[in-house]
């Protein structure tokens, strides 16, 4: 007697059909050889052999991968110190101010969040004289501000669930807090700051907003460089970039996989013997 689909399983595989069709789709075509990106011409890697003479698209690549860079780094540094903050210490003058301040740009819309900015290095670059120009350090900046807050609040999770007693342990036998957070703490938060990270460089290079109102001439990010293309007709070449973007997020998926899963063949015979 046949089955039918249970009605979760349907809807499982519509949602997938409906997020991974369209990149399938998107995949296929960056081979066609037509220049017409809706009308196919037979297979070709014309498109993927141009990226390398593309140097306006190549330039885009490489300054969102050097922004993205520095600011999954510095908002790692802040959001964990953030993140520190609002856990470990219970009690202090303007903590709910603090805390309000740092998840705030997470209900803010970009464009104010973008706006204030673009208005803040105007009114810095007339008082002091910096920033002479925006640049690649004014979207740095907005960047780290906006990607901060997430990576506080995925190591604050993660803070809020580790038990305080082993870093109390360490502070009664001598250890200084600061070797106690480095050596101890960091260590069991490790998998969530590397997950803070992931996500800010993620949030940077895929960000336009931002960048559309705090960049300058000669600072335009690959999301502003596709953004501009797309307005005039879609290129080749932005089907070839995109696929090849999704090949390195697929690959660096299957290497994290792969990691995970030694990891835990390796220790499964450690808690079989103990």
């Amino acid at each position: 007697m046949n089955r039918r689909p249970a009605f979760s399983t349907l809807m499982l595989w519509l949602g997938l059909a409906f997020i991974y069709l369209p990149m399938i789709i998107l995949v296929i075509y960056s081979f066609n050889a037509s220049r017409l990106v809706t009308v196919w011409g037979g297979w070709s890697v014309h498109w993927y052999i141009g990226l390398l003479d593309n140097t306006t698209l190549m330039s885009a690549v490489k300054r969102s991968l050097q922004i993205a860079f520095f600011t999954a780094t510095a908002a790692v540094a802040l959001g964990t110190l953030a993140a520190f903050a609002m856990t470990r210490i219970k009690r202090f003058r303007g903590r709910t101010l603090f805390s309000g301040l740092v998840t705030a740009p997470l209900v803010m819309p970009e464009v104010i969040t973008g706006l204030s900015l673009l208005l803040l290095f105007v009114a810095m670059a007339q008082a002091v004289g910096w920033p002479a120009e925006r640049g690649m350090i004014t979207i740095w900046i907005a960047h780290t501000t906006f990607a901060t807050s997430y990576v506080a609040i995925v190591v604050s999770s993660r803070l809020g669930e580790i038990d305080q007693s082993i870093e109390e342990a360490a502070l009664d036998l001598g250890c200084p807090p600061w070797k106690t957070f480095l050596q101890i703490t960091v260590p069991m938060i490790a998998p969530s700051i590397a997950a803070g990270w992931l996500l800010a460089f993620s949030l940077s290079l895929d960000d336009l907003v931002l960048a559309s109102f705090v960049s300058g001439p000669g600072a335009t990010t690959l999301p502003m460089e596709v953004f501009s293309s797309v307005r005039l007709g879609v290129k080749p070449e932005i089907n070839a970039i995109a696929s090849v973007i999704l090949l390195a997020v697929a690959l660096c998926t299957l290497l994290a996989w792969l990691i995970v899963r030694s990891a835990d063949r390796r220790a499964r015979p450690t808690n079989a013997a103990s």
